[in-house]
């Protein structure tokens, strides 16, 4: 009987170490996996200074991780250990000689039983509590936020409490009731196996001793509900069940009273279940979960809704208007609205040639390129070879020969997927990096209705204002891979004729390679042997990761919500990414959400170094109380706006994503008037206009205007606006970015007694002139595609100036061509080849009353160091057409000799376009 006994329990060891044995392995990979991410995660964090940063956030993680798991499992066992007596006295006989027939009766001890219960208090309170982690942000919030001295007006609570408190308190909610319903779950499955099958009638469903343990389980979920429903009048500020956003009439005068009667009843019948301790009778336990379940299907539901729907709705307006002043006050002070200056546009219509000159710094600046053509153009001009790209077009301004300019400019990216030859070296080694950018004025046109570059070519050239010294591009928006500098192979740095030029890195961006054992956890991080055994790396290689500049900002204060448009800032001679960053909460009292936010501060730029990949980030915004509190956090990772170089400060813009969500909530909340903010009497929207030949909405601007009442031309994004479904113009926004006046935000308003066309009217009429739709008729019947570009919206002296570039594309080809220029004025619409030559048409100059600096659109004479760029000029004769062909034939074959095929490709496109032009003079 022994040796069966030994058998079988050699046996069954067996069986179990065939599965203790794979799955000690799987954790042992995984947390070698694990280690290693969190090594390599580190030193990044040491190689950019920020050591403090990554280990507030894993003493956060881990700290507050395991003080809930050790809470948990020391409430867990205790409940547990009070069910060990009625285990062992099982009075259920059937079930104890069923566990005794199997190897669980074996656990039928006291030591047994406990041990087990060991396990599963470490067990499940590990796998419920890996949710808590993640939240450790709230936590760290809640120590660190403070007070805004703004007070919600329903509760008298201030805003901070909102934003720092209540998530918190909400997470312990959860928690806690995770902490107590667990224990009640498995403590009450035992206590109803371990009864008799013929006493489970309702009053001895559980044991007595059942009952007394279950009540105090109880009574403490009941007390946690009743904070549950404490916390849930403090959310009523966040109810959309009213006329508008935040807490309404029914909220206040029924569901408030409501969740507070709840509460009491939550007490009360946890007070009752404490008396069960002693009494030990069901109907009590029953009866306590049946009355809190009947109050809160009519106190929470019932009784609200049919104050909602009796009282409420028949007169809505005379119950909600004291709450619509709250959400518009509130919604203004969230989304930073109520700061907007409002004035007044009086429309004098005097504008002339004399207004034109003296407004040049608006009129040099008119912005006659689309970014969305330029960038098909800088692609097909400067991208040189396919593996550059352009991802994006950034408009910023510079100072040019002495003058304050808008410029348009682009990164010349390097993307691995389209190499030649892809294999890991030139992956990883070889090709680390774009190279240069390609820069060009808003407002210039070459005479082949091409752009006037600034900065462009391989090596990279530029003008005084746009130098680039260091043009290697390390961290970008297109750089995904991880690179290694400091090999023995050479980095390719551009390509230079049939051959090409190499570098070496030698900034101080990157992380050491190091020896064998820092290699294996590199191999094992990026899952790549190569790294390994790759001849060419050496102890002092070092290796660049996370080199997207949106995941490298991410990865360092995950916390910001970052803009979608990182752009390009050129400055003694580097190249820069400016990242507008925001603290966003959805926890702002009565403000009207955005998606999932209601509460936005451009707290913060990032600065990002395209060579070393060094991140700054800039507090611009000190007196937010979430970045206030996010400082508190992390003490060394933000800088003063002060401390921001002098050069690159002067390239901050007003963030376009800020600018999108307040100049839409300011569509409605201009509205003060409680009355016709109900009614949506003066609601606005954003205009509508044609982009290539199909309407879109018309997006915020950038361009160089000096607005009313001032006497400097600065940089200024802006949008118009027009009624709600209708298209005529009634006023428009402008956010300053320039010095002192930087995120100021001025409304004019058009008088609202007088007519002003709006941008959809403008397209209207452009489309109603004969003269105008037959040529874009018959481009388009042509082989060419016609693209509309942008419509400008340009107020000047008490006028308003619409301007709108038209691109002509051939359909073989991607080489958008400025070709005319439409303005519109009053009742005056007309297209010309120049801007130069529309304003003239427009005002009815003659062809010698122009200033004596050119006029911008006009074509511009080639700048020092700007390419005699192949392309087609727009009224070109035939036999320029033929001579111009047959150069970019030349020039095809030629590139075929050297083997250099995108060249050749990007010359048989210039080709296709001009032979289109030709067949288009000849049928003429």
């Amino acid at each position: 009987m022994l040796n069966e006994r030994i058998k079988s329990r050699g046996g069954m060891t067996m069986k179990l170490m065939k599965y203790i044995v794979p799955a000690l392995l799987f954790l042992f990979i995984m947390l070698i996996s694990l280690g290693s991410r969190l090594y390599i995660d580190w030193i990044w964090f040491a190689e950019q200074g920020l050591t403090s940063v990554i280990a507030t956030v894993l003493s956060s993680f881990w700290g507050i991780r395991l003080a809930a798991w050790l809470l948990f499992s020391l409430f867990f066992f205790i409940n547990l250990s009070f069910t060990q007596k009625a285990l062992l006295d099982m009075p259920n006989l059937a079930l104890r000689q069923a566990l005794m027939n199997t190897s669980a009766g074996n656990l039928l001890t006291k030591s047994r039983l406990r041990t087990v219960f060991l396990l599963i208090s470490l067990i499940i309170p590990w796998i419920l509590t890996a949710y808590l982690g993640e939240q450790w942000l709230p936590v760290r919030l809640f120590l660190a936020g403070g007070e805004t001295g703004i007070v919600d007006p329903l509760l008298a609570r201030d805003v901070g409490f909102y934003l720092f408190g209540l998530p918190f308190w909400q997470l312990a909610y959860g928690y806690a009731m995770m902490v107590v319903v667990t224990p009640i779950l498995f403590c009450g499955a035992i206590y109803l196996l371990i009864n008799p099958p013929q006493e489970l009638g309702l009053r001895s469903i559980f044991s007595r001793r059942g009952q007394a343990h279950l009540s105090v389980l109880l009574a403490l979920t009941f007390l946690l509900r009743a904070f549950g429903y404490r916390l849930q009048t403090f959310m009523l500020l966040f109810s959309e069940r009213g006329a508008t956003f935040g807490a309404g009439y029914t909220d206040y005068t029924a569901q408030l009273p409501a969740l507070r009667i709840l509460m009491l009843l939550s007490l009360i019948a946890a007070a009752a279940l404490l008396l069960n301790v002693k009494l030990r009778n069901s109907k009590l336990i029953t009866g306590s979960i049946a009355a809190l379940i009947v109050g809160s299907i009519l106190l929470g539901g019932v009784y609200p809704a049919l104050i909602q729907n009796f009282v409420v709705e028949p007169n809505e307006f005379e119950r909600e208007k004291e709450f619509l002043e709250y959400n518009i006050h509130f919604t203004q002070l969230a989304y930073n609205i109520n700061e907007i200056e409002r004035r007044d546009f009086p429309l004098t219509g005097t504008l002339g040639y004399e207004e034109l000159l003296a407004n040049e710094g608006t009129i040099n600046n008119i912005r006659l390129w689309d970014w969305r053509p330029l960038r098909q153009t800088f692609g097909q001009l400067q991208g040189l070879r396919r593996y550059y790209r352009f991802h994006d077009v950034d408009t910023d301004r510079y100072m040019i020969d002495g003058n304050y300019s808008q410029i348009m400019l682009a990164a010349r990216e390097l993307v691995v997927e389209e190499l030649p030859a892809r294999n890991w070296i030139n992956e990883h080694l070889i090709y680390t990096h774009g190279y240069g950018a390609v820069a060009s004025p808003v407002n210039e046109v070459t005479s082949q209705g091409l752009p006037q570059l600034l900065v462009r070519d391989l090596p990279v050239r530029g003008v005084d204002g746009l130098q680039v010294d260091v043009p290697q591009i390390y961290f970008g928006e297109l750089t995904k891979s991880y690179i290694f500098t400091g090999a023995t192979t050479n980095e390719f740095d551009y390509p230079l004729g049939d051959t090409n030029a190499f570098t070496r890195y030698t900034g101080t961006g990157g992380v050491p390679l190091g020896g064998l054992a820092r290699r294996s956890l590199f191999a094992l991080r990026f899952s790549d042997y190569r790294i390994l055994i790759s001849p060419e790396l050496q102890q002092e290689s070092r290796v660049h990761f996370y080199r997207n500049i949106r995941e490298r900002v991410s990865k360092i204060a995950p916390f910001l919500r970052y803009d979608g448009d990182p752009y390009l800032v050129i400055d003694e001679g580097r190249m820069y990414w400016m990242i507008d960053a925001y603290t966003v909460s959805n926890r702002f009292p009565y403000a009207q959400p955005v998606g999932n936010i209601n509460y936005i501060r451009n707290s913060v730029k990032v600065v990002v170094d395209a060579y070393n990949g060094t991140v700054q980030y800039y507090i611009f915004e000190p007196d937010d109380p979430l970045i206030q509190a996010y400082a508190k956090i992390f003490p060394g990772l933000f800088q003063s706006v002060d401390d921001m170089p002098a050069g690159i400060r002067k390239h901050i813009r007003y963030p376009e994503e800020l600018f999108k969500i307040q100049s839409r909530m300011y569509a409605t909340y201009h509205m003060e008037n409680i009355q016709v903010f109900y009614n949506r009497e003066d609601q606005w929207e954003w205009p509508k206009e044609i982009y290539a030949s199909s309407p879109i909405t018309m997006e915020p601007y950038y361009t160089i205007i000096t607005l009313p009442e001032e006497n400097e031309p600065e940089f200024v994004l802006m949008l118009p606006y027009t009624p709600y479904n209708r298209d005529n113009m009634v006023a428009w926004l402008a956010g300053r970015s320039d010095g002192e006046k930087y995120g100021q935000l001025i409304v004019y308003e058009f008088p609202k007694g007088e007519l002003l066309y709006g941008p959809s009217q403008i397209e209207a009429r452009i489309d109603q002139d004969s003269r105008i739709s037959e040529q874009l008729t018959l481009w388009d019947q042509r082989g060419s595609n016609v693209i509309r570009g942008n419509l400008l919206v340009l107020p000047i002296n008490g006028s308003v100036l619409y301007v709108e570039p038209i691109f002509l594309q051939s359909e073989q080809g991607q080489l958008p061509e400025l070709t005319r220029v439409i303005v519109a004025y009053g009742e005056r619409v007309v297209m010309e080849r120049t801007l130069e030559e529309a304003l003239t048409a427009v005002f009815g100059l003659q062809p010698g009353e122009r200033p004596d600096r050119p006029t911008p659109g006009e074509p511009a004479p080639d700048r020092p160091g700007t390419p005699d760029t192949p392309g087609t000029p727009v009224d070109a004769t035939v036999q320029e057409l033929i001579d111009q062909a047959s150069r970019l034939f030349n020039q095809a074959q030629e590139a075929v000799q050297r083997g250099d095929w995108a060249e050749y490709g990007r010359l048989q496109q210039q080709l296709g376009t001009t032979l289109t032009r030709l067949q288009q003079q000849l049928n003429q």
